[in-house]
């Protein structure tokens, strides 16, 4: 028989319930100082990424890890570089037959990826709602590639995504007809802000434009094709690209500021690192100042979004180093930049400490704070990676219940495993934040990238300590030579 307490509970009980109150504590602590006004929401390239970096390395340091950089001339911290562009100026011009043609030329805006670009009368081929898999280079080469906006609408999630995918075809540029819920105002008020890239993708000179309807519509008066017949053509089975017997000339320019920022990255050595490396993600930057006066707050804390991320990722790797030794490296990333296109992970795969393809698994661990004790897991990124039948079984042997759906990969594009996934890295989110998907729904739609992202909000550490225990099995079973993924 064991012994009980004088409160009927075993020390085996007793212990372990000390143990989740002493984690608690030091995530509310973590999650407190990371997320105060002192650390000014965590910009890249100012004074609050300083604060951050250096209480993170410090406690890195101080649970065992060595530096993960494998570059003795940048110990920790990786060095990124950051250029943000701003519109500067815009223009566009259309001809048919030679003759230019009328145009409001406040309807049209035009953007440029790099410090300028310039087309010059090429013609203007109508697309549709084509996806550009449909397409052809042949098609698509040196041609504008007019598009309906429609079927997009305002997610964020997709925005620019088809765009993207008709310049990486070959289109000269693409010209996107706002047909659908975006008013041509909401699409200036977004996309005059700055953009972001890593330096050396910062070159690039791809044009996007975006035109109202009502002023697609007069510049195709006079022509064979009106634009309700060319949406009725768009939408009919079969539909083929048709040029509009118009030519397009396109210019924009950008005034670009660099930013100089880093990723932090640790490490757990393991016995046998030829065997291959595990790696934690979490981001830890957000947006700074994010309002203006007379709000009374301005500061972007990210409480949720990403302190609480940051914090599961430094307690992973408290728990794994004082367990037994493992066989892989276990690799501990916090990235820069992931609030402004992912670029911290992107440039942590661009120029990866160990080779790509030695990652057996990645774990992103990103807004876990949302859920309480007892929620189910959820994968975002399921069937994309063959992890999932692992994580299944690993979850089985933790006692915790792992939902057989798919549904929070909508969010996929959202977070830095996707830019590890397009490296060919397999990376997923284990987590309880997705469980009840309309608990995400709501943060999403009220406190995330908002000042109200605060500590005042109430953070939900129960799921946040489930997410640990999760990953930090998962850790255990990757960082074990013996285990392998078919």
């Amino acid at each position: 028989m064991c012994a009980l307490g004088s409160a009927g509970i075993s020390p085996l009980a007793a212990a372990s319930r000390k143990a989740e109150r002493a984690l608690e504590q030091r995530l509310r602590q973590q999650i407190a100082i990371l997320a105060s006004d002192d650390f000014a929401g965590r910009e890249p390239g100012t004074e609050g990424e300083a604060k951050t970096l250096r209480y993170l390395g410090r406690e890195w340091f101080d649970i065992g890890l060595v530096s993960g950089t494998n570059d003795p001339s940048n110990e920790w911290f990786a060095p990124v570089t950051l250029v943000a562009r701003e519109p500067a100026t815009s223009s566009a011009e259309f001809f048919r037959k030679g003759s230019m043609r009328p145009i409001v030329p406040e309807q049209v805006l035009v953007l440029t990826s790099g410090p300028r670009g310039l087309l010059r009368q090429a013609p203007m081929l109508f697309v549709g709602n084509l996806e550009a898999e449909r397409l052809t280079r042949n098609q698509l080469a040196g041609r504008v590639a007019v598009m309906l906006d429609g079927r997009d609408g305002e997610d964020a999630a997709t925005d620019g995504r088809r765009q993207n995918e008709l310049l990486a075809m070959g289109a000269a540029a693409v010209l996107t007809v706002l047909d659908g819920e975006r008013s041509f105002d909401a699409v200036v008020a977004r996309r005059n802000r700055s953009g972001y890239a890593l330096a050396q993708d910062a070159l690039g000179g791809d044009l996007e434009a975006f035109i109202s309807r009502d002023s697609m519509a007069a510049l195709l008066k006079g022509t064979p094709d009106s634009l309700p017949a060319l949406e009725a053509a768009a939408a009919r089975p079969g539909f083929e690209p048709m040029l509009l017997g118009l030519a397009a000339s396109l210019e924009a320019t950008t005034k670009a500021t660099t930013i100089r920022t880093h990723n932090l990255i640790g490490k757990l050595p393991g016995r046998q690192p030829e065997a291959g490396a595990v790696l934690f993600v979490a981001h830890w930057d957000h947006f700074g100042t994010c309002a203006e006066s007379p709000a009374e707050d301005t500061i972007c804390n990210g409480a949720i979004d990403n302190a609480s991320g940051v914090a599961a990722l430094t307690e992973v790797a408290r728990t794994l180093t004082k367990g037994p030794p493992l066989d892989r490296d276990v690799y501990f990333l916090a990235t820069t930049g992931e609030e402004l296109g992912l670029l911290g992970a992107h440039a942590f795969a661009e120029d990866p400490p160990m080779a790509l393809d030695s990652i057996v698994a990645a774990f992103n661990i990103d807004s876990i704070a949302i859920a309480p004790r007892g929620t189910p897991l959820m994968i975002v990124g399921k069937g994309m990676t063959r992890l999932d039948d692992t994580i299944a079984k690993v979850a089985k042997q933790e006692g915790m219940h792992l939902l057989d759906s798919d549904a929070a990969n909508e969010f996929v594009r959202r977070q830095d495993g996707w830019a590890l996934l397009q490296h060919d890295i397999p990376a997923v989110m284990v987590t309880t934040a997705y469980g009840d998907m309309e608990r995400m729904r709501t943060f999403y739609d009220t406190d995330y990238h908002r000042p109200s992202d605060d500590l005042s909000h109430g953070l939900q550490l129960g799921g946040e300590m489930d997410d640990i225990r999760m990953l930090t099995a998962l850790g255990r079973w990757f960082g074990d030579a013996r285990n392998t993924v078919n």
